[in-house]
């Protein structure tokens, strides 16, 4: 018994052993955090989780089971980049700086980034080596004390939001440190070539949940929160709003860790589970989509991606969101983190007209202020997430609280992206969380040995993965810091030196 992506993929995997499976889902529709929407302005829209690349091999083995075709997000042309009322072009995963100080700080800061990742392990951040003097840093002290221009940090700040949907005051460093390193490092998560949003799925990625929910056919029950829990007898009493009642003999939880809260269990969760049910809010992002008559953007050669560093600006990242044949052009933008709480009180109208402004604003050009449509999706007023992309560890909680997230509570199991230690917070980390928790129920019947819970995914043949190359001066470049320390030490030793000559020539030191 399982509740939505990661939730059907327990199912499949448990129905393919041999096992009867039933998911409660608490929407009208499966997906969870994925959610494509239909209609004749769009042909499709994905409003939720969207985006693949590779190294998300599960996911794409499932698409790939089920027909479905990926497409690459179109990077072909420019990004641009807004900061300071002022637009630059550039092609590359990250903006580029003429300013060599600038430039020092954006290598710096994310070589550092990912040489912090390094100590971190996958499965358990709690053990790394620093982890609770980085667990109790948030990320915006951390930012401060590794970056020395205002950029850097600005960029930094922007760099949180768009991948945990937070502010970095919000989240522990071990937390990010460690959410960046299970993705593959700063230029697999944050890039689309050969990155975390390289693909969408044609037809939307809604499909793949909808696919595993016609396979499992009438186990799959919608419109059914499960508000009460109970395993004090022989058989797992599980209980949902619309007052039916299911027996099994496992039950694995596949939602976000605070969405328990809205559940009774008896007997009670333990102290730490219950504690860490408390303790870890949702990322805050409202999805938006601009449609044009026409994709003009492409040709006044830019791709469609823009980077906005404005906190008057409501977008901050954009991708292009035309369908492949090139109908129906769009820019996808997200409202992050603070933004997003600040401008949900707007009505969507008004929410729309801004985002025009700004992207005509960034773009240079009027045709920006005419769009024919727009879509949006607030995941803060979603009752069955509460939030999106993923959940998020404030400072102080990975290291107290992390070990009992995926651990076993009696015959209950939790899976959810959140519990996964590959691609935490994507459909990729949905998948591997819901198959780990049901070979996790298989290892405890029996069927499986204990080696087989945690299996590696074999490398999609369809969407490589190519190596991040970085140059000696990336590797090797010394720091702001460390430039200053030098050129300081060394203006002193110069000074001392020419001091030392002219007191030897006036005579002002005893001649051997």
């Amino acid at each position: 018994m399982l509740f939505c992506t990661a939730g059907l993929s327990a199912a499949k995997l448990l129905l393919e052993s041999g096992l009867s499976p039933v998911v409660l889902e608490a929407r009208d529709r499966v997906g969870g955090r994925t959610f494509t929407a239909r209609n004749p302005e769009t042909k499709w829209v994905d409003l939720g989780g969207a985006y693949v690349g590779p190294t998300q091999n599960r996911i794409l083995r499932l698409a790939k089971q089920y027909g479905i075709k990926t497409y690459k997000v179109n990077e072909e042309e420019k990004l641009l980049h807004y900061v300071n009322g002022k637009t630059t072009t550039f092609k590359s995963s990250f903006p580029p700086s003429w300013n060599p100080f600038v430039k020092l700080d954006f290598i710096n800061l994310f070589r550092t980034f990912d040489k912090m990742g390094k100590e971190i392990p996958n499965d358990a951040p709690w053990k790394a080596p620093h982890a609770e003097e980085w667990d109790n840093m948030s990320m915006k002290q951390l930012i401060d004390k590794i970056c020395w221009t205002s950029a850097a940090r600005r960029f930094a700040t922007l760099f949180v939001n768009v991948n945990v949907t937070s502010e970095p005051h919000e989240v522990s460093a071990l937390w990010f440190m460690w959410y960046v390193k299970q993705a593959g490092g700063t230029m697999r998560i944050f890039s689309t070539s050969n990155g975390g949003q390289e693909r969408k799925f044609l037809g939307g990625s809604s499909q793949i949940s909808e696919c595993m929910a016609r396979e499992l056919g009438d186990r799959v029950k919608l419109q059914s929160p499960v508000f009460r829990i109970d395993q004090s007898g022989d058989m797992v009493l599980v209980e949902t709003t619309d007052k039916q009642a299911y027996t099994a003999k496992y039950v694995i939880v596949a939602t976000p860790p605070a969405l328990n809260l809205k559940m009774h269990f008896n007997p009670e969760l333990p102290p730490l589970r219950n504690q860490l049910i408390n303790r870890v809010p949702m990322g805050s992002v409202i999805k938006c989509m601009v449609y044009y008559k026409e994709n003009f953007w492409r040709k006044m050669g830019f791709c469609g991606s823009m980077m906005i560093e404005e906190e008057g600006a409501p977008i901050g990242l954009t991708l292009d969101d035309t369908k492949p044949d090139g109908s129906v052009p769009a820019i996808m933008g997200f409202i992050l983190a603070r933004k997003s709480r600040r401008l949900c009180g707007l009505t969507k109208e008004e929410r729309f007209k801004r985002i025009c402004e700004s992207f005509s604003k960034v773009m240079g050009t009027e045709k920006a202020l005419h769009a024919i449509h727009y879509e949006e999706k607030n995941w803060c007023e979603e009752e069955y997430s509460g939030g999106c992309y993923t959940a998020y560890f404030p400072p102080g909680i990975l290291t107290q609280f992390g070990r009992v997230l995926r651990e076993p509570v009696g015959r209950l199991y939790f899976a959810g992206t959140e519990t996964a230690t590959e691609w935490s917070g994507y459909m990729e980390g949905a998948v591997q969380a819901g198959e780990r928790a049901a070979r996790e129920i298989l290892c405890t019947m029996g069927k499986i040995h204990r080696s087989q819970i945690w299996q590696s995914e074999p490398a999609s043949e369809d969407v490589p993965a190519l190596p991040f190359t970085t140059t000696f001066w990336e590797r090797n470049s010394p720091s702001v810091g460390g430039l200053v320390n030098f050129v300081g030490v060394s203006a002193i030793l110069s000074v001392a030196t020419l001091a030392g000559v002219v007191a030897y020539k006036k005579g002002l030191v005893p001649r051997c």
